[in-house]
């Protein structure tokens, strides 16, 4: 009997879960899309550009959290059980040396105030600390209390800054009450974890830990470089617009900008749930991501060909409603770097020493055509982005099936040590 009963229980608890980190996904970019759009109706231009080019440093700058998680959820979904503190604690402080020692450079090449990019910098450490507690929760299959994580996070993230917009605060005002809200989230977040019970019956933390092998600080390091290529690359043509438009036509390419985002973190969800099972060599699961992933990206490119002007106009406001003929294309280049995303994961789940190189190439491709060949202009950076996107999905599908076809297929996952736990234990 429960041979017959059990897939249906994992496909309700799937079902379950996955809607609760779909929710979560969905509110954490939901307010992250709001901060350009109250952007775009309280700022100027110039600011509307300084808002969007520090919004895409702080991602960038904040790899180091998110490699941080994957590496843990890859981890744990291996060795369950094993503390990762001490990781942590040398992931934020390796991040603060790096920032600290770039507050120059940003300076002198992106034009922002000095006070900007401290607050940038003072609002990335908590997207690292916060990160060992999600992928803990991710590792171990504990998925209702990973969205819950999920939105105490993007509340202390977003909220400050919507709120500083929404009251007239300004640009630097706005960025101050996100640092102050990003730290007050840190330890509703650690109640948020809590303790509770793996995905393989077990307690989350506790004795059975001895002996394991511990996560590394190089296993951070390839899944944040995996991460910061994937992120150099998604946002370089903002950058770029940043760099060789003039300010109006920068926060125009802004607003543009995020419909890409909406393209390439849509899918999101499906890479989070399946990331622990490809870390145990379930090939089904790893197919099943790949075309979920595809399909979600081919209906969002056709409903942006549908409504562009309505989605520019929702963006940005009826000014840049005329924009509405580009919404596609930048729907299109989310689309094939969410592709890459989940094959870049895979690829990091199954254990590969450079998952990361042809997104790396991608990013210096684009650079060198946007700056040296392209025109200096909103559509010609705009297809140069959409064309290294594409460029980049392709390579990593390539490199996928030829490590797949050289280390052989595996159809059936690693056996779990214990059988899933119920829904409620997932629940506590």
């Amino acid at each position: 009997m429960r041979g017959t009963t059990a897939p249906a229980s994992d496909a309700a608890r799937m079902a379950v879960t996955g809607g609760a980190v779909m929710a979560a996904a969905t509110m954490t970019n939901g307010l992250a899309y709001l901060v350009p759009m109250l952007g775009a109706r309280h700022l100027t231009a110039a600011d509307l550009g300084a808002l969007a080019t520090v919004q895409a440093l702080v991602a960038i700058a904040g790899v180091a959290g998110a490699g941080l998680q994957t590496a843990v959820a890859v981890h744990r979904a291996r060795q369950p059980h094993t503390p990762t503190a001490r990781v942590t604690l040398t992931t934020a402080a390796v991040t603060a040396g790096i920032l600290v020692a770039a507050i120059p450079l940003i300076v002198t090449t992106l034009h922002l105030p000095v006070e900007v990019v401290v607050l940038l910098v003072g609002m990335t450490l908590p997207v690292v600390l916060a990160a060992r507690w999600l992928g803990e929760l991710q590792g171990d299959q504990r998925f209702l209390r990973l969205a819950i994580g999920m939105g105490v996070l993007a509340i202390g993230r977003y909220v400050g800054v919507i709120g500083g917009l929404a009251l007239g605060a300004g640009l630097v005002g706005s960025l101050l009450a996100s640092l102050v809200c990003s730290y007050v989230a840190l330890p509703i977040l650690r109640l948020a974890a809590g303790s509770g019970t793996t995905a393989t019956g077990g307690p989350a933390t506790g004795a059975r830990a001895a002996g394991r092998p511990a996560l590394g600080l190089r296993q951070v390091m390839t899944a944040s470089s995996a991460t910061l290529a994937m992120l150099v690359a998604s946002y370089a043509d903002l950058i770029l617009a940043r760099q060789l438009l003039s300010p109006a036509e920068s926060g125009a390419y802004a607003v543009g900008t995020v419909l890409t985002k909406g393209a390439l973190w849509a899918p999101q969800v499906v890479t989070v749930l399946a990331l622990p099972r490809m870390a145990r060599q379930d090939s089904k699961m790893r197919r099943a991501a790949y075309a979920v992933v595809g399909i979600c990206g081919a209906a969002l490119v056709i409903a942006s060909a549908l409504a562009g002007g309505l989605a520019f106009r929702l963006v940005g406001g009826q000014d840049y409603a005329a924009l509405g003929r580009y919404a596609p294309f930048f729907a299109a280049t989310g689309a094939f770097y969410a592709l890459a995303f989940v094959l870049i994961n895979a690829q990091i789940a199954s254990g590969a020493r450079w998952p990361s190189v042809p997104l790396w190439v991608a990013a210096a491709v684009l650079v060198l055509v946007a700056v040296f060949v392209a025109p200096h202009t909103f559509v010609g950076i705009m297809w140069t982005a959409t064309a290294a996107a594409a460029a980049s999905a392709l390579a990593l599908a390539v490199v996928v099936r030829t490590s797949a076809r050289r280390h052989g297929p595996v159809s059936e996952p690693v056996p779990h040590l214990v059988g899933p736990p119920d829904l409620a234990d997932r629940v506590s």
